[in-house]
């Protein structure tokens, strides 16, 4: 038999182990709670994207639905030349959009060179998730998106039509080089969970040749998520991101320690340093959000601009550093 004083000492500690286990619930949930939600994304047209996606993240919700509502804002406005319906399209006369999305357990889609979609962003989140496939392109991403329920859309907006006939006047059959040309938009966004997501989407480069890719639907070059370290993506030429695998070098250099400013900037000199010739054509930056919620970015030329939506902080930050 248990004596009585065993059984008071057995009792005690029971009661002590339940409060240790109360307490370090209570300090688990208010770690929780403790995490704010942030979303960042790339030009001054993220910030109405940005706007959106916080909504989400601040009723407690998925940063992987915060990223894909707050880019298909962006997908969707006639007035953003490089995304979406406003695109410009190649020169041929086609818009082709290419679009990433990866979520915080490193599950991914994309598509590319798909055309008629309105959210190619929403279609690559499907790819991820009801396919047995992460990237589809082409006439296949298309048939992919049709046979899902997507609507086929006419994509070449007014402006859009009008912009590619000056340019058929006036050039060689050259596509342009200048960040004005391929602002892709890239969203990273952090939840109260403390998780992150991230998605990319474009209609690429204005008036380059039918069928170029760029970097934005290629994981690793234009968006990687680390959820263990953080994400990046990217903006600009994409040729050249693709060369380094920007974002996924973006998030390394976080993962040695690098503040997401820092790793930005590496990221950019190992870019210029690996194509010395066409120096004077690189023209792209990245943006990166370790799981702090600290966030940076770094670009090869001035001008480039980022935005950036927080319980303390909501606006377009101008004056990002440069290399050049």
């Amino acid at each position: 038999m248990i004596s009585r004083r065993r059984f008071l000492h057995a009792s005690a500690a029971t009661s002590l182990l339940a409060s240790i286990q109360a307490k370090a619930n209570v300090l688990s949930l208010n770690t929780i709670k403790a995490n704010q939600p942030i979303v960042i994304s790339t030009w001054d047209f993220g910030a109405a994207a940005n706007a959106e996606a916080f909504k989400i993240l601040s009723a407690g919700g998925r940063a992987l639905d915060a990223v894909e509502a707050g880019v298909k804002i962006t997908e969707s406005d006639p007035n953003v030349e490089t995304v979406g319906y406003g695109g410009n399209p190649d020169r041929d006369g086609h818009v082709t959009l290419d679009a990433s999305i990866m979520d915080e357990h490193a599950n991914i889609g994309s598509v590319a060179c798909l055309e008629h979609i309105m959210h190619p962003i929403s279609v690559a989140r499907l790819v991820m998730e009801k396919s047995p496939h992460v990237f589809i392109a082409g006439e296949g991403a298309l048939k992919f998106a049709l046979d899902n329920g997507f609507e086929k859309t006419n994509m070449l907006s007014p402006k859009a039509e009008e912009n590619w006939k000056k340019w058929l006047d006036e050039s060689k059959y050259m596509p342009k080089v200048d960040y004005k040309s391929h602002d892709t938009i890239g969203m990273l966004a952090l939840d109260i969970h403390g998780n992150i997501s991230g998605a990319c989407t474009t209609s690429g480069r204005a008036y380059k040749m039918h069928g170029r890719i760029g970097d934005s639907p290629i994981i690793g070059a234009g968006l990687y998520v680390d959820n263990e370290v953080g994400g990046a993506t990217s903006t600009g030429m994409g040729e050249e991101v693709i060369r380094i695998c920007g974002s996924h070098l973006v998030v390394e250099f976080m993962r040695q320690g690098y503040s997401p400013m820092q790793a930005c900037k590496a990221a950019v000199e190992r870019m210029v340093k690996m194509s010395p010739s066409k120096k004077e054509d690189v023209t792209a930056g990245f943006i990166a959000l370790n799981k702090k919620g600290e966030y940076g970015s770094f670009s090869v030329y001035k001008g480039y601009q980022i935005a950036v939506h927080s319980t303390k902080e909501q606006g377009v930050v101008k004056d990002i550093q440069h290399l050049k």
